[in-house]
């Protein structure tokens, strides 16, 4: 439970994307939240109190001079002991109310008054969002130290297509959890592989291996939560890309090595998670290898792909450079050997066969200092931990 012990309010703003928040509510309850909502005149147009009542299983908040509260001041109280406000939709003209410091009734009022940090989902029209009125306001939020979640682009409940739509509720939910995340890695850049690549034998055909890209995507998520540009480089998976994660698809070792020499130069950190095929066929066929009653099996020629991992920590000043090892067997000593071979500062071992596909892992973590083991978990629970040891590296 993602946000077991931490308290949120949520406010709403009016807007037809509100709907979006009743699903919030209760993945956020889900994750352990203690969550009070807030709703302004605009929101209850277009949903109820009894139904966020009844999805946050308290009382909703509305009027500025509610007297529930034994000192009639909910504008203070609300904030009071509270982990963070989290405004979802935020529409334009709240948003405006915001930057001006304008406080006409109970969110407006909170929000000013608050003792917590203050996130927002902008929901609106993408004429309003690209208003120069509203970039004025949003770079005021920022400035101000307010975190801005979105907008998202796409279909608008207006028929317009464009930036202005909330995110979806488990984008925002990511968004809450990774802002409360320790910022480890603030204003790095990382670099990471994931997955498998794919070696084509002819157009339906290729040499690939069982990785699903799980850790590679959890490393990309839990670095970005550390507050570090990332980009992923993937091989072929379906995978959903880390919200705030700049993805480049790759599909073959070499496609995969061109990518990170186009993407390193600014990167701090270099993760070579992915399962890169050591070798490749020399001679893939162009049409479809057919199979004949008597004919005998297709002669394979093989070379070797290109070292990502040696490559980059070969570099005049490289990154910090971590590789991964997935063996068999003897995986401490074939860690060891693959650091010293590759030339990198971190090692992180596993067994192949109980990492592939599955969504807890075992890592062991080999430096020149020895190894040390992070027990079995989930596998984001472990990429939180991983990247807590190569921050504490870090020169």
């Amino acid at each position: 439970m993602e946000l077991k012990g931490k308290r949120i309010l949520v406010g709403m703003t009016g807007g037809i994307a509100a709907y979006k928040t009743c699903e919030l509510v209760r993945r956020m309850k889900d994750e352990g939240a203690d969550v009070q909502v807030a709703m302004s005149q605009g929101a209850r147009q277009f949903v109820t109190t009894t139904t966020m009542q009844a999805l946050s299983g308290k009382p909703v908040f509305e009027d500025q001079w509610d007297g529930r509260m034994p000192n009639a001041m909910p504008h203070i109280d609300l904030t009071r002991g509270t982990d963070a406000i989290l405004v979802a939709p935020a529409s334009a003209h709240f948003l405006a109310k915001l930057a001006n410091g304008l406080c006409d009734d109970l969110l407006s009022t909170v929000a000013v008054a608050r003792a917590c940090p203050l996130l927002v989902a902008p929901a609106m029209n993408v004429e309003m969002w690209n208003h120069l009125a509203t970039q004025r306001n949003v770079q005021t939020l920022r400035a101000d130290g307010i975190e801005i979640l979105g907008p998202a682009a796409g279909d608008q409940a207006c028929g317009e297509v464009g930036l202005g739509r909330m995110l979806e509720p488990h984008e925002l939910l990511q968004s809450l959890i990774a802002f409360f995340q320790p910022k480890l890695l603030a204003g790095k850049h990382v670099l990471l592989t994931a997955g498998p690549t794919f070696e084509p034998i002819d157009p339906v055909r290729g040499i690939t291996n069982l990785s699903s890209g799980k850790m590679g995507f959890a490393l990309a998520r839990a670095a970005r939560e550390a507050g570090a540009q990332v980009t992923l480089v993937a091989g072929p998976t379906t995978l959903a890309t880390p919200l705030g994660v700049r993805r480049v698809d790759v599909r073959t070792a070499q496609e995969m090595y061109e990518a990170v020499l186009a993407y390193v130069e600014p990167a701090q950190v270099f993760v070579a998670v992915a399962a890169v095929a050591d070798w490749r066929v020399a001679n893939p066929s162009a049409s479809k290898i057919k199979k004949g009653v008597e004919a005998a099996a297709p002669s394979l020629t093989f070379i070797a792909n290109p070292d990502i991992l040696a490559s980059v920590a070969s570099r005049p000043r490289p990154p910090f450079c971590v590789g991964f090892a997935a063996e068999s067997d003897n995986v401490l000593e074939h860690a060891k050997t693959k650091r010293a071979a590759k030339n990198v500062p971190l090692i992180v071992a596993n067994r192949a066969q109980d990492v592939f596909g599955r969504d807890e892992s075992e890592l062991l973590l080999v430096d020149d200092k020895g190894a040390m083991t992070l027990p079995r978990d989930a596998k984001l629970a472990q990429a939180r931990r991983l990247i807590t040891e190569i921050a504490r590296r870090l020169p």
